[in-house]
């Protein structure tokens, strides 16, 4: 070979050696590149999720409150039905008694549920109490003997707890 072949052979090589340094180069950034496009995405994602969840939540609450708001005409309802019990005026038993089921059905569709506390024992989870009164048996020690005002749950969570009497 001569020495102008072997020159070029050389460089030739050396032109080889530089671009394989570029691609191994361009490859590199190409890779960290990538993977910041993913944790990028990964992370809009999780931002993503979390706005949805946060709205859920806001949403959640305004209901709550919303239906917070509508247990004072319930428990209205109640008494005046209690007071109509007594009465002979039958249109106004019935009246009463179709606003309050229209009403609670309906927030029974939004999760609304009443916590059964008359004869069930006391459970600070669900029950206030708001006095004790002797057991007039005592199997009652415990248990919930009357009910002042009636607890909700909306959802599975109390939305007001049950304020009860308390057989001691």
């Amino acid at each position: 070979m001569s020495e102008k072949n072997i020159k070029e052979e050389k460089k030739a090589q050396k032109k080889s050696e530089d671009l394989k340094g570029k691609i191994a180069e361009l490859e590199s950034k190409l890779s960290k590149e990538h993977d910041d496009y993913l944790r990028l995405m990964a992370e809009f994602e999780t931002f993503r999720r979390r706005s949805a969840e946060e709205r859920l939540a806001i949403v959640g609450s305004a209901s709550a409150d919303t239906i917070k708001g509508l247990l004072p005409v319930l428990d209205d309802c109640e008494r005046a039905m209690e007071l109509l019990a007594k009465s002979s005026d039958e249109a106004a038993k019935e009246g009463t008694a179709l606003i309050y089921n229209k009403l609670m059905d309906y927030l029974k569709t939004k999760g609304l549920s009443v916590i059964e506390a008359k004869g069930a024992k006391f459970d600070v989870d669900f029950h206030e109490a708001v006095t004790q009164f002797p057991a007039p048996a005592p199997e009652l020690k415990g248990m919930v003997i009357d009910v002042v005002q009636t607890g909700y749950t909306l959802n599975g969570k109390v939305l007001r707890y049950a304020k009860v009497v308390v057989g001691a």
